[in-house]
Order: structure tokens, then sequence, then C-alpha cells
């Protein structure tokens, strides 16, 4: 029997209340005896974040964006009517900053930019007045690839050139090596092959220096052989070279974690498309139906937005296969539509 998401992301919230989610389940721990915020309130908070992240890996941004913007409402309340120190009082507006950024994500994710770029705003306008590189550095690589989804090429590799200057400061291979794959993302998206390949290169050999210099930031977690390898697999069909994509997108499907449900559905609906592109019809055919498998646990526009891709490309195919599975597909994305 299929897990039921919604009941699912409602029992999580009523756990993750436990962690500082949502707002109105638990309050925060009582003040200490000054009344004031401190360690324990801030802890509680971040830690909700934390418990964001891994929804939002397991489940796509469709349902999760609401719970992060009731999050960011309950620190932005506890900045402005709380009593603490300076100390925690810059601690509360960075971790309102990192909140903000993932809502924007979320909404990402979603496929709704308008909201997107608000939050994106609100999270750069934190990491600027606090001078805080590594909230500038996950804005900015966030930023780059809403601007190569919404074909916004030169902009993406602006922003991603932008991230990986403050990167380099700090000293991270891990986090050196994503942005230098979001690099690739937009020099493919141009056409520039071989800039692109060369970038996408420096990220394989950033990953492997993982343990020297700086840690990576927890974000960053998702970040691995994996998403390496499906950042391979991207850059090769936005280059038109399916056939080359196909290995790498297998790979990163077999080696990516449960965990990752949205991602896992990414990577198998890009599979197929790439497959079909390339000319393995039926096997891309049977991908994009299987696809549909992991999509009952996620909600993400940005993964239904890659159906329909697929979905387009096997109408434009005349065999039975293809026929049947763009009209499985069709039906299904229409059922997601009234839901």
């Amino acid at each position: 029997m299929a897990l039921d998401r919604r009941a699912f992301l409602g029992d999580s919230a009523s756990i993750a209340a436990g962690m500082a989610l949502p707002a109105h389940v638990r309050p925060l721990s009582p003040p200490g005896a000054t009344g004031a915020v401190g360690t324990t309130h801030l802890l509680e908070l971040r830690t909700g974040l934390k418990s964001l992240f891994q929804l939002d890996d397991a489940y796509g941004g469709g349902d999760v964006r609401s719970l992060a913007v009731r999050h960011l409402r309950r620190v932005r309340r506890v900045i402005n009517t709380g009593k603490y120190p300076d100390t925690i009082g810059r601690q509360l507006q960075l971790l309102s900053g990192e909140i903000a950024e993932h809502c924007g994500w979320l909404y990402y994710d979603a496929d709704e930019q308008d909201d997107a770029s608000r939050y994106f705003g609100e999270a750069l306008t934190t990491a600027t007045m606090l001078r805080d590189p590594n909230l500038e550095i996950l804005v900015f690589s966030s930023m780059s690839l809403q601007a190569c989804h919404q074909g916004r090429a030169r902009d993406g590799l602006d922003l991603a050139r932008a991230a990986q200057d403050r990167a380099t400061q700090l000293g991270s291979p891990v986090l050196q090596s994503l942005i230098a794959a979001r690099e690739a993302r937009a020099l493919a998206l141009m056409s520039d092959g071989k800039a692109a390949g060369r970038r996408m290169s420096a990220a394989m050999q950033l990953v492997e220096r993982e343990g020297r210099g700086r840690p990576s930031p927890e974000w960053t977690a998702f970040h691995g052989p994996a998403e390496l390898g499906y950042a391979q697999g991207l850059l090769y069909t936005k280059l038109g070279h399916h056939g080359a994509a196909t290995p790498f997108l297998r790979t990163a499907l077999e080696q990516q974690e449960q965990a990752y449900g949205r991602n896992r559905a990414l990577y198998r609906i890009t599979l197929a498309k790439a497959l079909v592109e390339g000319g393995e019809v039926d096997e891309g055919a049977a991908h994009a139906v299987g696809s549909l498998e992991h999509l009952e646990e996620v909600e993400s526009g940005r993964v239904l937005r890659r159906l329909g891709e697929v979905t387009s490309a096997l109408r434009g195919v005349n065999t039975a296969s293809a026929q049947e599975a763009a009209a499985e597909l069709t039906e299904y994305a229409q059922m997601k539509g009234a839901a």
C-alpha cells in the first residue's frame, strides 16, 4: 500500500514541532531567569530548519513550502519581540536568512518562480546586511539554478561565478565542487561545451579532495557521486549528446540514496528523456512510466515539468510503446493538476 504523503507530512510536522516546527504546536522552551532568548532557543529553531531540509529531500517543495514560511515567520517574530544579547541576535538574523533562502528553494522546486525570487531577495538582503559570505554563497548558487531553469543561462553563470569567488576564499572543496557543477550547467546551456567540460572536470576533482580544507556546509550533504553523475549526464543532454548521457544518469539513479525521493524521481525521468531522445524509445518509455511510482510521494513542479518534456518527446515517436506511455503520462499529469 502506498504511503499517504500528506498524512505523513502532517505527522512529520508534529514530530518536527518537537524540534521547533510549527509554532502553534509547541512553544519555545521557557526563557532563562533573565527572560532572554538564549542558545537553547536558537538550537531549537535551527533544528526546525534541518527538519525542513529532510522533508524537502524526501517529498519536494510542493507540500513543504508552507511549513517553511511558518517557520520563517516564527523566527522573525522572535527577532522582533524577544530579548537577547547581540551575539544571539546576529545568529537569529542569520538563521532567518537561511530559512528565507530555503523558502525560495522550495518555491523554486514547486515551480512558483515569482515567490522564489522574492524569498531569495530577502535572504540576499540579510546576507548583505550581515556581510556573511556563507549565506551569500548559498543564495547565489540557488539563484544560479533558478536562472538556468528560466532560460537565463548568462545570469546563471554570473551568479555561480559570484558564489565560486566566495567559496574559493573559504576553502571548502565540496562546496567548490557543487558550484563548479552549476557553472558547467550554465555553460552547457550557452552551448559552450568545452568550457562546460572543464568546469565539470574541476567539480569531479574537487569532490575527491573531501576532508581537506574547511568542512563543507550542512546544506551540501546531497552533493556526492550521485549528484555529480546526474550533473554530468544533464550536461551531455543539454549539449545534445544523449547517448553519452545515459550511462551517467543510470549510475546516478543507482547511487542515489532512498532518502532523496525527489531527486530519485528527477533522475529517472531525466534518464527516460535521454533514452527517448537517443533512440532507445522502448526503454525510455518504460522508465518514464516507471517514474510514476516515485512521483506518488513527491510534489515538485520541476519534476512535473520534466515529466511534461518526456511526454512531448514520446508523442513525437510513432511507436506503440511511445504512444501508450505518452497517454499514461498525460493521464497522470491531468490527475496531478486536478489534485
